[in-house]
């Protein structure tokens, strides 16, 4: 990891206000990442989706966040208005949502929308925008951006989706890819080529990735570091490919709970407090 990080978080908590009351649901995440490929693991729940849009300024009222820094290359991202988020998202920061029918506008083409996105991030003309798109989607195996770019999002496969999502995150040149479960929506023949062509444009790029999942398994293979969430905290952190023998109770249950051939019919662990109130795997 470079010197200074591209992103730097310092005690991050999120909280939601209802019915004159306030609950903490993020509590004091503190991490860094820098050209380098880092996961964001955990359970449905832990907290991982809404701190990927705490960190791109997407989250909205009951919400709200506050953190001691909460810095992109430097800058400060507690203090930006809209306008500049607006700026800063797709050219320094960009995000992959887990399904492409809900992340892309149903009534636009393809080709406007990701000719939007460097409208607002680079001067170019027309044509040369028209020429940065088609170079992209072929960079991200779309072999005839001239149709694909006249296509509505309803009119693309499951994998061909998730193809123009990552060019179009991509199209801007962000410097941070943060991935939401960019897979889950794929059959698994699909995760796996998606998740090597992802992988690639982020090493080719010299980027870096925060990918969220749960897939630890794909992790391991896949990522550098890996940070772990339970109940809205951060508890281990550790190279990705050790999780195998994570030492953490949390950790080493969630690595035990994947499904295989080995665990079918068996009693997966379960994650108890012992009499101190410490996490323990059971059995």
């Amino acid at each position: 990891m470079a010197d200074r990080p591209l992103l730097s978080v310092r005690d991050l908590s999120i909280r939601i206000r209802a019915a004159h009351a306030e609950r903490t649901i993020v509590d004091g995440l503190s991490f860094d990442v820098g050209a380098e490929r880092v996961a964001l693991v955990g359970e449905s729940g832990s907290g991982k989706s809404l701190t990927a849009r705490a960190l791109l300024g997407l989250l909205r009222k009951p919400l709200s966040i506050s953190a001691e820094r909460l810095e992109f290359e430097g800058r400060d991202l507690r203090s930006l208005k809209s306008g500049q988020w607006a700026a800063l998202r797709g050219s320094g920061m960009a995000l992959i949502l887990q399904d492409p029918r809900h992340a892309l506008n149903p009534v636009l083409r393809v080709g406007r929308q990701m000719d939007e996105v460097l409208r607002i991030h680079q001067r170019l003309s027309a044509a040369e925008r028209r020429d940065r798109t088609h170079e992209m989607m072929r960079a991200v195996g779309l072999r005839d951006p001239d149709r694909i770019s006249r296509a509505f999002p309803h009119e693309l496969s499951g994998g061909m989706g998730q193809r123009v999502m990552l060019a179009m995150m991509l199209v801007g040149g962000p410097r941070l890819l943060i991935a939401d479960e960019p897979t889950s929506s794929l059959d698994e023949s699909l995760r796996d080529q998606v998740r090597e062509l992802m992988m690639s444009l982020v090493e080719q790029r010299r980027m870096g990735l925060l990918l969220i999942s749960h897939d630890l398994r794909q992790v391991a293979r896949y990522c550098e570091r890996v940070l772990v969430m339970f109940r809205g905290r951060l508890v281990d952190e550790r190279p990705a490919a050790s999780l195998s023998s994570a030492t953490h109770p949390y950790t080493r249950t969630l690595w035990s709970c994947l499904p295989s051939g080995r665990t079918y019919g068996t009693t997966l662990p379960v994650l108890i407090r012992d009499a101190d109130g410490e996490l323990e795997a059971t059995p």
